[in-house]
């Protein structure tokens, strides 16, 4: 299969979804990760699509489907290095003594990651962070009560309502519209529903990627959203959209934070 061929395949799959992975396409096309990265420098050049952290995104408006939530074991690995700086701003806005929600979801349990040694109160629902916790954590931690749902990872029971209130609410999301925070889970509708009655500020940490994925479901307003956390991707449409809503938008990037 030639350059060519390939990258209008990638284009092809970019037309029912909004991103594909680079582990992904490795697969799907039988090829290296260097070659599936040269095809979607190619296609971002081109104007087909666009590169984005871990992978390619169609660009805004191109895919018209419903995004389904992927594995927390395979969304763990995209856009690790945004995830990172994203979670390395929002630490800065925990001060000592804090109290915090921390939502499951990978880019939060980096966040979890750099506040285990921290001296604050801890909740979260997540089941990884919760493990990780456990094992390596010195902060004050509280687990969500509950099923164990093994996706998306995270700890919940309607007929347990939490009773930890916190200063601030951090949380992800599959994607954003103008419309808000969205997710295909209903379960995680539910849980950030509820959480976010128990706090004062909601700050929404979510990598540029997620504002090509449009998941059925809104959970939560961009009213009710104080700060989002982004990369340095995000497009100046998106930014807009965010700022326009009432939102402080933050951006998290190897220079320094703005």
């Amino acid at each position: 299969m030639n350059d060519l061929v390939r990258q209008r395949q990638i284009i092809e799959l970019l037309r029912d979804r909004p991103f594909a992975s680079v582990r992904e396409l490795q697969e799907r096309l039988g090829v290296s990760a260097a070659t599936v990265r040269r095809d979607i420098d190619k296609i971002d050049e081109s104007g087909g699509a666009r590169k984005v952290y871990g992978g390619v995104s169609a660009l805004d408006g191109a895919a018209q489907g419903t995004a389904f939530a992927r594995p927390y074991d395979e969304n763990r690995d995209l856009a690790v290095d945004a995830k990172r700086l994203i979670a390395e701003l929002a630490a800065t806005m925990v001060a000592d003594g804090d109290a915090v929600i921390v939502n499951g979801g990978s880019t939060c349990f980096h966040l979890g990651v750099k506040l285990a040694d921290r001296n604050v109160r801890l909740f979260t629902n997540s089941m990884p962070l919760a493990a990780y916790l456990g094992d390596h954590g010195k902060c004050s931690l509280t687990v969500a009560g509950g099923d164990l749902h093994r996706e998306p990872r995270v700890i919940y029971s309607p007929s347990q309502p939490v009773s930890f209130y916190a200063s601030k609410y951090f949380l992800g999301a599959q994607g954003i519209s103008a419309d808000g925070l969205l997710e295909s889970h209903p379960l995680m509708v539910r849980a950030i529903q509820e959480l976010s009655l128990n706090v004062d500020q909601i700050v929404v940490l979510a990598d540029s990627r997620k504002f090509a994925i449009h998941a059925r479901n809104v959970a939560l307003s961009l009213s009710r959203i104080g700060t989002l956390i982004t990369d340095e991707d995000i497009s100046d449409q998106h930014a807009k959209m965010v700022e326009a809503a009432g939102v402080n938008l933050r951006i998290a990037s190897n220079g320094g934070a703005a």
